[in-house]
């Protein structure tokens, strides 16, 4: 009973986040490769959804562009995006790009199309965070996303294999780790 409450809150931390493994537009496959330009993710939480696409192969000193598709889940009604980085050494906006914009509200069911560049300034996994707000009767709504930019090298981490593979009397391959003493 002690374990299932720290197993439970890690599933729910973990459904928090979002998404389906694998469903990363900048993830590279097994071969390192970036996904296929048509590959894009949909961040369905909060009261705007957020989706997004790289254009390209994201490379340092070279600016990257990310189609956006935002759509308010609260009704037509106008959204106010706002770009940020935390890491000023990793990447920088390049100077025409607006740190917030204004999307009109929409009549119809499509979403609003919007574009950011962001220029990689060294290798790894980067990211862009992208809020979105929107006014309602009770007050200002928001969602915020991150959205992970992988430059150079292989997305995916190789999981470091720790201890030493034994058999035991069952004829089962077992891990076994060592212990501190």
């Amino acid at each position: 009973m002690k374990h299932s409450i720290p197993a439970l809150f890690l599933g729910l931390v973990l459904a928090a986040c979002g998404g389906e493994p694998g469903t990363d537009p900048a993830a590279a496959g097994s071969n390192g490769k970036p996904a296929p330009e048509a590959a894009r993710t949909v961040k369905p939480m909060g009261p705007v959804q957020i989706g997004y696409r790289m254009v390209g192969a994201p490379i340092v000193g070279q600016p990257v562009a990310i189609d956006l598709e935002v759509r308010s889940v609260q009704g037509p009604q106008e959204i106010t995006l706002s770009y940020r980085i935390n890491d000023a050494t990793a990447m920088q906006f390049p100077e025409a790009q607006p740190a917030e914009v204004s999307l009109a509200a929409r009549t119809d069911e499509s979403p609003s199309l919007q574009q950011v560049r962001v220029i990689p300034l060294r290798e790894g996994r980067l990211y862009l965070i992208v809020a979105a707000e929107v006014e309602t009767e009770t007050g200002t709504l928001s969602t915020v996303t991150a959205i992970p930019i992988q430059v150079g090298g292989p997305a995916t981490r190789v999981p470091q294999q720790n201890g030493t593979v034994i058999t035991d009397e069952n004829g089962e391959q077992v891990r076994v780790m060592q212990g501190e003493r």
